[in-house]
């Protein structure tokens, strides 16, 4: 079965740290990009980090050096790691998929909060 499976969300306090996965199964994942993406309440989907099926990475400026996103694909298998977390990182987090087509997974829910 073709999918991406998000994990690892929840409730964070302000400042501390969560780390995101994003599983694919049923593609040949070294292939693919990937990217996370996030929307909170009322906003639109934006881009926070990506990285090539070279290793290349690029981050969204809001969360440059504090996020880190990485491949393992012996696992098939995005990370994100996201450290000095703030109430505006509180977002739905998808990761995306992209080489000939493109998968979603279902979003994986982030609350920054005290």
């Amino acid at each position: 079965q073709v999918q991406l499976v998000e994990s690892g969300g929840g409730l964070v306090q302000p400042g501390g740290s969560l780390r995101l996965s994003c599983a694919a199964s049923g593609i040949i994942f070294s292939l693919y990009a990937v990217g996370w993406y996030r929307q909170g309440p009322g906003e639109q989907r934006e881009l926070v980090a990506s990285i090539t099926n070279g290793g290349t990475t690029n981050y969204a400026a809001s969360v440059k050096g504090r996020f880190t996103i990485s491949r393992d694909n012996a696992k098939n298998t995005v990370y994100l790691q996201m450290n000095s977390l703030k109430p505006e990182d509180t977002a739905v987090y998808y990761c995306r998929a992209y080489f000939r087509n493109t998968l979603w997974g279902q979003g994986t829910q982030v609350t920054v909060s005290s």
